[in-house]
């Protein structure tokens, strides 16, 4: 699965890439982690607060530090 954080690699940003990484990882789902740090890409991709997380492309969470439960929901 195709991880891609959007953030300027703040600390919040940094947990965010942990956080999906080892709940999918724990989930036996090899994982591609991108970090993206151009805001014109970030703002492209409909990203207006950090971190945000896209799984496959897909924007799943903007602004906030997601807990592993809420990783997990995304897999549903």
């Amino acid at each position: 699965m195709k991880v891609t954080v959007y953030g300027p690699g703040c600390a919040r940003c940094q947990k965010t890439a942990e956080v999906v990484e080892q709940t999918l990882s724990a989930h036996g789902i090899p994982v591609e982690l991108e970090k993206v740090t151009d805001y014109a890409v970030m703002a492209a991709a409909g990203v207006m607060s950090t971190p945000g997380v896209a799984l496959d492309g897909k924007l799943v969470s903007t602004g906030k530090l997601p807990s592993v439960a809420e990783v997990e929901s995304w897999l549903a």
